[in-house]
């Protein structure tokens, strides 16, 4: 039997169990006066990242905690001005910022846990996000 891989655990954003099949839930990684402040949404067996910064205002798309998506969760939602996101691609298809997307984080599931992909720049995408 393989050794289990080795986990970085600052690059953990949480348990695939902990996020439900169609939830979203928000992440803070990295240190400083600027971390990576971000989100997942999980769609089923998928899961996809981004950073929790709206194209279109510049500041955080929740403005409660964790509460990234419209009531049947079919899409992501900023709270401040309501512009809607495609949930698998972060594109924009509704409000103030139409053909502008979410930035990405590329993720992987490793022993039921969601972590950043290794080669994600964590300091550059939070100061991309600044």
């Amino acid at each position: 039997m393989p050794a289990p891989a080795e986990i970085d655990l600052e690059r953990v954003i949480c348990r695939l169990a902990d996020l439900e099949e169609t939830g979203a839930r928000a992440f803070r990684l990295g240190g400083g006066d600027w971390p990576l402040r971000g989100f997942v949404v999980r769609c089923g067996t998928t899961v996809h990242g981004y950073v929790n910064h709206c194209p279109h205002a510049g500041h955080p798309l929740d403005l409660r905690p964790h509460h990234f998506l419209t009531p049947d969760r079919a899409l992501i939602v900023c709270a401040s001005h309501g512009a809607l996101f495609d949930r698998q691609s972060g594109q924009c298809i509704a409000g103030p910022c139409p053909g502008q997307r979410l930035r990405s984080i590329a993720l992987t599931v490793t022993d039921g846990l969601i972590l950043l992909a290794p080669d994600v720049d964590i300091a550059a995408l939070a100061a991309a996000a600044s």
